[in-house]
């Protein structure tokens, strides 16, 4: 596999950066020995955007490095190469590794006094991420020298991944003596909410991960984790599937359920489920309970209940993240009024990057462009029903508006899957939020609720073939504490048979006359204007009969 560009001109900049010289000191060996604690007369503050979320906000000058200014910070190659460690690793040992940087290239300064971070904490993040550098033929880097630029505890130093274990840590606040099934029904900060992700990732470390998919405005990473049964890696004929949370920062309900089914599913797995077993060895999933960690923040200042109706709602650029994905509806309407157009796999239009494109956008259009999704939910709040796509009018002055995708009938078995075994939304002396769903199942096509443009839902049905709905999951956006364990009881099996719903239809592979997997072959179903190729293995179908082709270049005859 050919390098990166992008590796190689990073690899090149280094290449011509001078490694930091240094005394041998006593030692014979000649080794650089461990600089001494730096004293600086004044601290100032932090200024370093890749750096904005660290456990602390100032620094001192000249750093152990040496820069002296932020000029020289910002332009120098180990800046540079913590910049693209992200891509490099494919979100791998993020943020961990990101603010082990941060802590030598900005060290943390109080009081006049520049701190050290430990030694034990980057040689165990070493030891973790080692892997990763391996498998694409990268050296750990050598300003993150655990020996030269890492103190010993008793030396007296700090834990520069303080930041991602909590102001209080939701575990360990609760007794002692608790079984390690037990799930603690809390909000989570963002601090907690990664801890929590990465306590369970390794826990379960035969079946999940963790890794960020990019950054949020403000620069908190977008934490996904991930189950299969060979974490890390896309298999042949095991299909894909995500579940979103948060997407608007003040509708939270989602952002907690997939905290706690993430936990859910790694201890159940070694209680020995045969359900979540069977799930996990069979099931690519991945869980991003949110998408929108800045909104949050907003919202979480003001607490729960009905204040954070509209606070928190939007990212930090104030943009409403559901309603900034590409338009592809309106394309796709003007492609389906000619005959033997092709209407699915839609490319982005170059008008759209002239837009305001938030970076959580981008992380998600990233991920589902890199990873061959086949079903999605995106979890929301504010009122008790499933909607699908599409989610724009066919008609774009009307506001409510049947506008059905040409898999319809799939669209509505999956909306049917999660809302059917949900006890709320069939309880028929249920209060519905003020909408009137009931008869229609709690299910509804999202034009016909209400029509928008710019929705991921759309998007992802067009661009890439994953079919993605919307879940509203209760009346309240940010509901009370005590509220949550049973939001989690009348979720968790509509969120375990959605999940299961991604093995429905045909699972195949398309090979040439000497047996070999043909690239882009499109996949056509008779009746259904919206076709597939072999980037995704699986395509889902409702039960029923249908007549299946496919179409090869002349290239690859199959």
């Amino acid at each position: 596999m050919p390098t990166p560009p992008l590796l190689l001109a990073v690899l090149a900049t280094l290449a011509a950066a001078a490694h930091p010289s240094c005394s041998p000191g006593p030692d014979p060996s000649g080794k650089c020995q461990r600089l001494a604690s730096t004293h600086s007369d004044t601290c100032v503050d932090l200024h370093l955007r890749t750096c904005a979320d660290a456990a602390y906000n100032q620094t001192s000058f000249p750093t152990p490095l040496e820069h002296r200014s932020w000029e020289a910070v910002e332009s120098s190659p180990e800046y540079i190469l913590l910049g693209v460690l992200h891509f490099l690793l494919e979100g791998q040992c993020n943020p961990d590794l990101r603010l082990l940087g941060c802590s030598v290239l900005v060290p943390r300064c109080e009081g006049g006094h520049t701190q050290r971070p430990c030694r034990h904490v980057c040689e165990g993040l070493r030891e973790a991420c080692q892997p990763a550098f391996d498998a694409i033929d990268m050296a750990w880097p050598y300003f993150l020298d655990c020996a030269r630029y890492f103190t010993p505890e008793e030396e007296g130093c700090y834990d520069p991944l303080e930041q991602l274990r909590g102001d209080l840590d939701a575990e360990e606040a609760l007794p002692s003596g608790l079984p390690p099934t037990f799930i603690h029904f809390a909000h989570h900060s963002y601090a907690q909410m990664a801890r929590v992700l990465k306590r369970t990732a390794a826990r379960c470390s035969q079946v999940a991960k963790t890794y960020s998919i990019g950054r949020s405005f403000e620069g908190k990473d977008l934490l996904v984790i991930e189950y299969s049964s060979r974490p890390g890696q896309h298999e042949l004929m095991e299909p894909e599937v995500k579940l979103i949370g948060n997407i608007h920062g003040n509708e939270v309900a989602g952002r907690e359920m997939l905290i706690y089914l993430a936990q859910y599913l790694c201890s159940e797995y070694l209680l020995g489920n045969p359900r979540i077993q069977r799930l996990l060895n069979t099931t690519r999933i991945h869980l991003l309970p949110s998408m929108n960690p800045d909104g949050y923040e907003v919202a979480a200042a003001e607490g729960a209940g009905y204040n954070g109706w509209i606070s928190g709602r939007q990212n930090a650029q104030n943009l409403d993240l559901n309603r900034n994905f590409p338009d592809l509806t309106s394309e796709y309407y003007r492609l389906a009024s000619t005959r033997g157009v092709r209407t699915d796999h839609i490319p982005i239009s170059q008008y759209y990057w002239w837009g305001k494109v938030a970076p959580e956008t981008k992380a998600i259009m990233k991920w589902i462009q890199t990873i061959p999704f086949v079903l999605s939910a995106s979890l929301h709040g504010g009122d008790l029903v499933v909607s699908y796509p599409f989610d724009f009018s066919k008609h774009p002055h009307e506001e409510k508006m049947f506008s059905p995708t040409p898999d319809e009938k799939m669209f509505k078995l999956l909306a049917r899957a999660y809302a059917d075994v949900h006890p709320m939304m069939m309880d028929r002396s249920e209060n519905r939020c003020g909408g009137n769903f009931l008869k229609h199942g709690s299910i509804i096509n999202g034009a016909d609720w209400y029509s928008f443009t710019g929705g991921m839902s759309d998007f992802n049905y067009l661009h890439t073939n994953c079919f993605e709905i919307t879940v509203e999951l209760g009346c309240v956006k940010f509901p009370p504490e005590e509220a949550l364990y049973g939001l989690w009881q009348h979720n968790k099996e509509p969120l375990l048979n959605f999940l299961e719903m991604v093995h429905r239809g045909i699972k195949g592979v398309v090979t040439d006359k000497y047996g070999k997997p043909v690239k882009n072959a499109r996949i056509l179903v008779k009746g259904i204007r919206h076709d597939v190729t072999t980037a995704r293995e699986l395509d889902a179908m409702v039960t029923g009969c249908y007549v299946v082709t496919k179409q090869c270049s002349d290239q690859a005859r199959a």
